[in-house]
């Protein structure tokens, strides 16, 4: 197990690898329905405990994946992951952050210190077009839009644009 990885920037959040405990605390976060609908590209069923849970096992198993628990004042605020989508030319960030943590710069910061751990690149990560929060995010850790799709987002019950985003340094 890894230790925890401080940003050098500020002590205000720590990264370590996702342990069992996260999971219910992970679970509880992504069911705020506003959360969901910024995020848009979710699971169907968001209150599928069982489901949810054999996801992030699943997840932890697969060693092409990188998961990390974002601690703010000693408390679980989020995740902050990569994994392969064969869509993508390299890896792909996705993170959440529980919605009492949000407008504090902890997102940015979980990021930053994520992408100091993963220094393959290109890395990419995907947006829906209206969550400006989550773009002003990445953009802050240097990444840039470099195409768009669309999909269905489960959490939005239709087809949602979305931002494909790069970072190359």
């Amino acid at each position: 197990m890894s230790q925890p990885t401080p940003d050098s920037t500020t002590n205000q959040i720590l990264l370590r690898d996702v342990i069992a405990s996260d999971l219910p605390i992970f679970y509880e976060q992504q069911l705020d329905p506003e959360a969901n609908y910024m995020a848009a590209f979710t699971t169907k069923d968001p209150t599928d405990r069982e489901a949810f849970m054999h996801h992030w096992q699943k997840i932890l198993k697969d060693e092409s994946t990188t998961n990390k628990t974002i601690i703010s004042g000693e408390q679980v605020a989020g995740s902050v992951s990569s994994y392969r989508d064969e869509e993508m030319e390299g890896p792909e960030v996705t993170y959440w952050l529980g919605k009492s943590y949000w407008g504090q710069g902890i997102a940015t910061q979980a990021l930053a210190a994520f992408l100091k751990i993963m220094q393959v690149r290109p890395i990419f990560a995907r947006v829906a077009k209206d969550n400006l929060a989550s773009r002003r995010v990445l953009e802050k850790c240097g990444y840039t839009i470099c195409g768009e799709g669309k999909g269905y987002a489960n959490a939005r019950g239709a087809e949602t644009e979305e931002f494909i985003l790069r970072l190359e340094v």
